[in-house]
């Protein structure tokens, strides 16, 4: 719906007002939304917002404003009453006025929604946030999809973005990969084992989980209890130290940390080339922890963190509503809150951002109310732009696709099949055009990847989520696939016009109704993605592209764009279908989907 519009109707309401019911609206504003897709109409005034001025009922309020609005406002065409609900069409020359001008423009509209103040606002988004303790799964696939497109809508609004991630390269859980690889790894690597550095890292931790169980089931059965048996494995023991020596810097556990981690992230950026995305900058934990260590310790000085007699750290936010947490244990080493606390810092010195999301799921809500917490008490006054966008957890249907360590779903794996599951459809369907070899291949992975990002995209951020790769390849319905093959078909409507690009548009056309939702889907371009960008809702966007493609698609099987005989009607129709490939296009890049221009 656009601002405009409803600025233009909201100012007519205002000024008929008085003349109608002997008295202003008082402050009240008018409220306007779209119409319901069950009634006729294009925008409705929601009368409840000023009826209390009128000393009318609702009914007869809205009919007698709608009564004055067809008399004399140029955008209203006609009008019905809904019980308090006053639906408007509207007038053939408010479409041709806005049409003509949003289709001779050179952008997608976009300025019009984008950053009005005009203030540079820096924004930082995180998202992937791995550990080098295993490959990238399914979960953080919506991570990455989501923290990406939120940064995209960012910077569509004139922000200025910043895409950073953080690498957790340390503690427990990397000691546990690397434990288990200097017990049964006989100096195998990447490339001697065939398989992928970070595949490669996660089948050790995998190992040492496999070894660990082994060592409690023999303590449980000399007679210690579970938990004492978690406690007192050997493993576990070995584990602890090795962080120790970690900390310390000793040379062969370094050495050791180094080589694993480098096979890790040629793995990560392997993954992240498939998807299409990357990052301004990436953080590594190892290298903010003393930061983080250094905050624990002005905390202490500030009073704001307490140290028990066993040399732990623990700062109370029992009268916050929270509970008493661990920010450092008894033997010196750091804990996850630690570590976030040095990399906020370090990135807001290094930055200066207004705001800083974190894209993480919602199993760590409780982790960043702590964290904004513990900043703002050590009087951070930044901390107040940091949020979380907290999203639901991705499953499958059933347990297909389930990665060699059989409880998770690899990323890799998932590409893979995805564009597998491209190519079968799109050969069954025969919707190549002369396609072979790379170029084939690259239209498959296109495929597959606008299949995958567009279904998790599709779904709102804070809701979980079932992923059907089956569902998702679907050339019909709302998925990537379909929107791709409307910008492909609107590309080949293009290279036949060929010439009547470059006429000039006649500021007389005459609408056929199946126009009139391409219209007003265009003209919604700009205030959805400000709406999606304030939401941080990618799904908005999504669920924009499906409807704009679906009306082309009505519009184009109803209508002759190139065999209409009419040479104004043709003209619109050919500047109507170039202006729909173009902000088609333009939005699903915002979901970091690429569509093809022939298929």
């Amino acid at each position: 719906m656009q601002a405009s519009l409803v600025r233009e109707l909201s100012h007519e309401v205002e000024t008929l007002f008085p003349g109608l019911f002997g008295q202003d609206l008082g402050g009240l504003t008018p409220a306007f939304q779209p119409t319901n897709p069950e009634f006729e109409g294009d925008i409705t005034l929601v009368v409840f917002s000023v009826v209390k001025r009128t000393g009318k009922n609702p009914e007869e309020a809205a009919r007698l404003l709608g009564e004055a609005l067809l008399a004399s406002s140029t955008l209203v065409e006609a009008f019905q009453v809904v019980k308090g609900f006053l639906n408007i069409t509207l007038s053939a020359a408010y479409w041709h006025r806005e049409m003509i001008a949003f289709l001779g423009q050179g952008g997608t509209g976009l300025s019009a929604a984008s950053n009005p103040e005009k203030k540079i606002q820096k924004v930082l988004v995180e998202y992937s946030s791995p550990n080098t303790n295993k490959p990238l799964h399914l979960g953080h696939v919506r991570n990455i999809l989501l923290g990406y497109s939120v940064a995209e809508l960012h910077k569509a609004v004139g922000k200025e973005v910043a895409r950073v991630n953080v690498v957790n390269d340390r503690g427990v859980h990397i000691c546990k990969s690397m434990l288990a690889y200097q017990r049964f790894g006989h100096g195998e690597s990447p490339q001697s084992s065939g398989m992928k550095g970070d595949h490669l890292v996660g089948h050790y931790y995998v190992v040492f989980d496999t070894e660990l169980k082994k060592e409690i089931k023999t303590l449980v059965d000399q007679g210690k209890t579970a938990e004492e048996a978690a406690r007192m494995a050997p493993l576990m023991l070995e584990v602890q130290d090795m962080l120790r020596k970690w900390e310390a810097n000793d040379p062969e556990i370094r050495a050791l940390w180094a080589e694993m981690n480098t096979w890790v992230y040629e793995g990560f950026n392997q993954t992240y080339a498939m998807l299409g995305v990357g990052f301004e900058k990436i953080y590594y934990e190892s290298e903010t922890y003393l930061l983080g260590k250094q905050l624990v310790q002005d905390g202490l000085q500030k009073g704001v963190m307490t140290q028990d007699a066993d040399g732990s750290v623990w700062i109370d936010l029992t009268a916050d509503g929270l509970d008493r947490k661990l920010v450092q244990r008894s033997d010196g080493t750091s804990v996850y809150i630690t570590q976030d606390l040095g990399t906020a810092l370090l990135r807001f010195r290094e930055f200066q951002f207004s705001e800083m999301v974190y894209v993480v799921g919602n199993e760590q809500d409780y982790h960043f109310k702590v964290l904004f917490l513990i900043l703002k008490k050590l009087g951070f006054d930044w901390a107040s732009g940091l949020s979380h966008l907290s999203y639901g957890m991705v499953e499958l249907p059933d347990g297909k696709m389930k990665s060699r360590e059989g409880n998770v779903v690899d990323a890799d794996d998932l590409i893979g099949e995805m564009v597998e599951a491209a190519r079968e459809t799109t050969q069954a369907l025969g919707k190549l055009e002369n396609f072979e070899g790379e170029e084939a291949q690259r239209l498959y992975h296109m495929l597959a990847m606008g299949a995958l990002k567009y279904f998790i995209l599709k779904v709102d951020p804070k809701k979980k989520m079932l992923f059907d790769p089956k569902e998702s390849i679907d050339f019909q319905g709302n998925t990537g696939p379909f929107i791709q093959y409307t910008h492909a078909r609107i590309q080949s409507v293009m290279r036949k016009a060929g010439d009547l690009t470059h006429a000039s548009m006649s500021k007389s056309v005459d609408f056929s109704p199946e126009e009139k939702p391409v219209m007003r889907a265009l003209l919604a371009y700009p205030t959805t993605v400000a709406s999606a960008a304030r939401n941080q809702s990618p799904a908005e966007v999504a669920q924009f592209c499906y409807d704009l493609a679906r009306a082309y698609n009505h519009f184009y099987h109803v209508c002759p764009v190139l065999k209409e005989e009419d040479p104004g009607k043709r003209l619109f129709r050919v500047f109507l279908s170039e202006k729909t490939g173009a902000i088609l296009k333009e939005a699903m890049a915002l979901l970091g989907i690429e569509v093809p221009n022939r298929m």
